[in-house]
């Protein structure tokens, strides 16, 4: 009888890997809207809010929030600290940390500061940019969407502080000109006291443009996209992610994974920071708070789905977590 070998092998991580991520971008709970439609022409650039800022006119209740951009026309560089990327038509840009960035054309042009070509907030309209010197075009769709997730934790290293994705020749690439083109035409009017989208499509343009930036991002030797791509620590984080309440040991992860729980240490150690039972707590947190926020389980039938087997066990771990009991968590608006 003979093994997979290599190639069965990378088919198996590949599958493993695909579960992890599909696991956790399903648990991501957005919300947001788009908030500029803006058109360029050469040669133009400008410089955004400074983070805090922008998230307070945007959600100044978010723990954290999360911009894109969509080239609708043209092409643009984008620059965020030490990262600049090119975008160009039918491209999606991402800034995952709301980091203050740059953008601008092909042409050489003064960097002017966004709120020189806007009005000042509270807006009863989609603020629309009309700015450049009257040469090519560019026209691109912004949004923002807020999310407490783990996954962007910049400390976590999942993404660069900015990042493209062309989504590929095909079904994807026409749904996403299809969706800024209807958001366009859905979003020209909004509350005077909010922001506000009337589909849901920006939550459902991130989820994927996530997914085939994490799918398909070149291999990086720590984070969680090197964890994704490796093959002893991606079948480990695929079952821990389909099962926070199983009883897990580090044999049994190992297990999973076909190794010794040595090398599975290692490797998880070197990819993410954490030994895998440091993660799986984070993880069962993360359930955790998914299930407190978005159903009326009792806490006493929340902690075994999240590996406790006493309310009071789960309760003294999610203190420790969050500093706060799970019922006053949940209280919280």
């Amino acid at each position: 009888m003979t093994s997979g070998g290599p190639h069965h092998d990378r088919e198996a991580a590949g599958a493993d890997r695909s579960t992890a991520l599909s696991d956790a971008l399903a648990r991501i709970k957005l919300s947001g809207a788009i908030f500029l439609h803006s058109e360029y022409t050469e040669a133009w650039a400008y410089e955004s809010l400074a983070s805090q800022d922008l998230a307070a006119v945007l959600a100044p209740d978010a723990a954290q929030i999360v911009i894109f951009h969509v080239v609708v026309s043209g092409s643009c560089w984008i620059e965020a600290g030490s990262h600049m990327v090119w975008a160009h038509e039918g491209d999606v840009i991402v800034l995952p940390y709301n980091d203050q960035h740059r953008m601008g054309g092909h042409e050489t042009a003064e960097i002017v500061p966004v709120m020189q070509l806007i009005d000042p907030p509270p807006w009863n309209a989609l603020p629309h940019i009309v700015h450049g010197l009257g040469g090519a075009r560019s026209e691109l769709v912004c949004g923002f969407l807020a999310c407490d997730d783990r996954l962007f934790d910049r400390g976590l290293g999942v993404f660069p502080p900015v990042f493209v994705v062309t989504p590929p020749e095909g079904p994807v690439r026409s749904w996403v000109k299809a969706s800024s083109d209807l958001v366009l035409q859905q979003t020209s009017q909004v509350a005077a006291d909010r922001i506000a989208a009337p589909t849901d499509i920006p939550q459902l343009l991130l989820r994927e443009v996530l997914k085939l930036h994490l799918a398909n991002a070149p291999a990086t030797d720590t984070g969680w996209v090197a964890a994704l791509r490796d093959p002893v620590v991606a079948p480990a984080l695929a079952a821990m992610h389909r099962d926070p309440g199983r009883k897990w040991t580090l044999a049994d992860l190992a297990r999973a994974a076909t190794t010794s729980s040595s090398v599975l240490d290692e490797r998880f150690r070197a990819a993410l920071g954490l030994a895998p039972i440091r993660y799986l707590t984070g993880w069962r947190m993360h359930v955790a708070e998914d299930l407190l926020r978005t159903t009326t389980l009792p806490v006493a039938a929340i902690a075994p789905r999240v590996g406790y087997e006493s309310e009071e066990a789960f309760s003294r771990a999610f203190k420790r977590d969050h500093g706060t009991a799970p019922s006053i968590w949940r209280a919280v608006p």
